[in-house]
């Protein structure tokens, strides 16, 4: 009788705990949040990549800009050549190439300027390109999950192509 009486008890306390809803919102709250923050990090470094990608394009465009109306030897005012002005402003924001980089780990050997087309003096386009410079994730969310390949350390690489706007070559 006292044995019956015991299990009884026993699935009385366990009805007790199934009836309660004592600690769900914790339980709910811990399965929620990684996910949450995994989001939010991916957020934050698709926005610092973005901003990074912009950030290069946008020089790139003022180097090709300047090199479509610069011509090809020497600016006279700089008496620097043209392309590493061009790599200056791309990099630095100014063609004597000093204070710091746009970007953190940009120098001018990211920068690659190529011309096509045309004759020899006065190529048809120019382009600037940015080469070999990498975006470091704050947050490895590859290795947060045990996953290398998931990792956001990857190239960025914006590109920019204008038209020669010189007529005649520069001597």
């Amino acid at each position: 009788m006292k044995a019956r009486i015991r299990k009884i008890r026993r699935r009385l306390r366990l009805s007790r705990f199934r009836r309660s809803e004592r600690g769900t919102q914790l339980v709910e709250l811990a399965i929620v949040v990684p996910i949450l923050l995994i989001l939010f990090a991916g957020a934050a470094e698709f926005g610092r990549y973005f901003y990074e990608y912009t950030t290069l394009a946008k020089g790139a465009r003022v180097g090709a800009r300047y090199l479509s109306t610069a011509g090809m030897k020497v600016d006279p005012a700089q008496q620097v050549p043209v392309d590493g002005a061009a790599m200056n402003l791309v990099v630095y924001g100014n063609t004597s190439g000093t204070g710091s980089p746009i970007l953190s780990g940009l120098t001018t050997s990211n920068v690659q300027i190529s011309r096509a087309g045309g004759v020899p003096g006065v190529p048809q386009t120019i382009t600037v390109q940015i080469i070999n410079y990498k975006h470091q994730p704050v947050f490895n969310i590859g290795a947060l999950l045990k996953m290398p390949s998931l990792s956001l350390n990857i190239d960025v690489k914006p590109s920019v192509t204008m038209r020669n706007l010189l007529t005649t070559p520069v001597i």
